[in-house]
């Protein structure tokens, strides 16, 4: 999106593939609200992934997923399409990636898989989890307007490939990134989001 002439109407959350849970998809909506400055709505039912299933991997390859998300998505630019799969999933160059979108696109998808503590042999921790989740599902959202790795390490769009780098990390956008996507979508003063 470009200019003004187009405003952010709503997010939609879609579980992609089984286990995803709607009390998590509910926090995660409610914080892209605020973040976002408008509605978000978790969709019924799951879309399967199986199509994307790699087998000698193990995983599941995000950008097929992306690309069959992008068919669910209206193409005016109003709205965004999030799915969220507990599924681990993977891009050829990458070991595993938290999440993938469509730079510029309506669609972004972000996994929980190696988000959750229990991948690393740790205690489940729902509170660190839902934090995490929002972050990576605000950089993957920013991502679809247009914004690339920030080199700010608080900002939200910072380029992160472990958790730990995750966990010190803001989830909202820094002074330039809210400026470049306040472009193309209603994004509140600094501030707004707390």
């Amino acid at each position: 999106m470009t200019g003004n002439s187009h405003r952010l109407e709503a997010i939609y959350l879609q579980a992609v593939g089984e286990g995803v849970e709607t009390a998590l998809l509910d926090g995660i909506a409610e914080a892209l609200s605020i973040v976002f400055g408008t509605r978000s709505v978790v969709r019924e039912g799951s879309i399967g992934l199986g199509f994307a299933f790699e087998a000698s991997r193990g995983q599941y390859h995000s950008t097929a997923i992306l690309q069959r998300l992008g068919t669910l998505a209206g193409g005016d630019g109003a709205l965004r399409l999030l799915g969220i799969t507990e599924s681990d999933l993977f891009v050829p160059v990458l070991t595993f990636v938290f999440g993938e979108a469509q730079l510029g696109g309506p669609c972004a998808l972000v996994s929980l898989h190696r988000l959750r503590e229990e991948f690393y042999g740790l205690p489940a921790r729902p509170d660190m989890l839902l934090d995490r989740a929002i972050k990576e599902c605000v950089h993957e959202l920013g991502h679809t307007f247009g914004l690339r790795h920030c080199f700010d390490w608080r900002c939200v769009m910072a380029s992160t490939h472990a958790v730990e780098r995750l966990d010190v990390k803001g989830a909202e956008f820094c002074a330039s990134c809210r400026r470049l996507i306040a472009r193309g979508g209603p994004i509140p003063a600094a501030g707004a989001s707390s």
